[in-house]
């Protein structure tokens, strides 16, 4: 999926002097050494075996998935909303986190957060993470770990069916040796979180919870 650009936008950036953190440090160091080793990856399957991701600008249906993240991710991703985006940008970013939530607990057997108060408009909505915007992420460059891996060698089609439960087609085929090769990854963003006390399994939500508690926002679930 690609990135879409904030310069188009407008407005003015609301903390564009965010001060950088130490976990943001770390994560955005693993993050490049991961970006490296899935290049890699993608090139020896490519040489070796003909096979090629078919993921590519203007795809998004993954984007509709739900993307579990832990603290540390989730903390450098608001870091980044927060030093990169415009006020405009957050509110309307917020207001698509709070349709997210409205939508989530509206569907069959689940019960809507009493933490949501502001009553929120889904006519019309297609759900989908809340950083997509016109089929492009708005925080790519902090997109998380299961972001930056997930990878099919099927057509795109498959991947938008695989959001129809209705559906009778194929599943997507995913290049699960991305995964293989670089779960040390992962690993490591555990035994960082775990390194601090936390519980790693307890660490991880859904982005758009997460999103929701670390910007502040109104109607974040409780920790």
């Amino acid at each position: 999926m690609n990135r879409v650009e904030n310069h188009e936008l407008g407005g003015e950036k609301l903390a564009a002097f965010t001060r950088t953190t130490a976990e943001e440090r770390f994560v955005r160091a693993l993050y490049t050494s991961l970006d490296e080793a899935i290049a890699g990856s993608l090139e020896r399957l490519r040489s070796r075996k003909g096979i090629t991701a078919r993921c590519g600008i203007g795809c998004s249906h993954c984007c509709r998935f739900r993307i579990p993240l832990s603290v540390i991710e989730a903390h450098t991703l608001s870091q980044h909303i927060k030093r990169e985006f415009t006020e405009n940008q957050i509110e309307t970013l917020r207001m698509r986190t709070l349709q997210w939530h409205a939508w989530d607990g509206s569907r069959p057997g689940r019960h809507p957060s009493g933490m949501i108060e502001q009553q929120a408009d889904l006519s019309g909505y297609d759900h989908c993470c809340p950083l997509l915007v016109n089929g492009a992420c708005s925080a790519y460059l902090a997109r998380p770990v299961v972001c930056r891996t997930h990878f099919v060698s099927s057509h795109p089609w498959y991947c938008l069916a695989a959001n129809d439960p209705k559906s009778t087609e194929d599943e997507p085929v995913a290049i699960t040796s991305i995964l293989t090769e670089t779960s040390r990854f992962s690993m490591a963003i555990k035994d960082h979180v775990e390194d601090t006390g936390a519980d790693f399994c307890r660490s991880v939500m859904l982005l758009p919870h997460w999103l929701a508690i670390q910007m502040g926002w109104d109607f974040a679930f409780p920790l």
